[in-house]
């Protein structure tokens, strides 16, 4: 019976390996391939995925430092066009400035002409009335004084001396 359960033991050994071989030929014609093929395509999605994910990143660095350069362009031309928006304010003004300056100047000159003239003018009339008045108080005054015949004869006497002494 030992020798029968040997010569069992022996024969299930060998009716197991060949039918593992057998299992391993079939699994290696009809299941490994696929599964390679599977694990390999697998694998290259994978790398693929990688890849592209590795692209999207050098293109997003790529457009952070460009957007990073655009705004610092952006910041340099807002500041020099804020700078010369300051500079044109600034220009404005003095010219401004400048212009009050020499309208209040002209301004000021012309006040004076007329002021010099309205003084002359006043001068003027004042010394016509001064002549004027002058006048009639010495019509008044001779009037006055040569009212009668012997105070005549004495004013023309006294010219007559004032005469003769000059």
């Amino acid at each position: 019976m030992e020798k029968l359960l040997e010569e069992f033991s022996l024969g299930l050994f060998v009716w197991q390996s060949l039918a593992f071989v057998i299992l391993l030929f079939l699994l290696k014609k009809y299941a490994w391939k696929p599964i390679l093929d599977a694990v390999n395509e697998r694998e290259q999605g994978i790398r693929s995925a990688l890849e592209s994910a590795e692209k999207a990143k050098r293109d997003l660095e790529n457009l952070q430092s460009d957007n990073e350069k655009l705004l610092k362009e952006a910041h340099i031309e807002r500041d020099a066009m804020l700078k010369e928006a300051r500079d044109m304010k600034n220009k404005m003004i003095e010219e401004a400035k400048e212009e009050a300056r020499t309208e209040a100047s002209k301004l000021m000159q012309q006040a004076q002409q007329a002021i010099i003239t309205e003084k002359q003018t006043a001068i003027a009339d004042l010394k016509s009335q001064v002549a004027l008045l002058s006048i009639d108080i010495a019509q008044k005054v001779l009037q006055a004084e040569l009212s009668n015949d012997n105070k005549q004869e004495l004013y023309v006497e006294s010219l007559l001396k004032d005469a003769k002494i000059n």
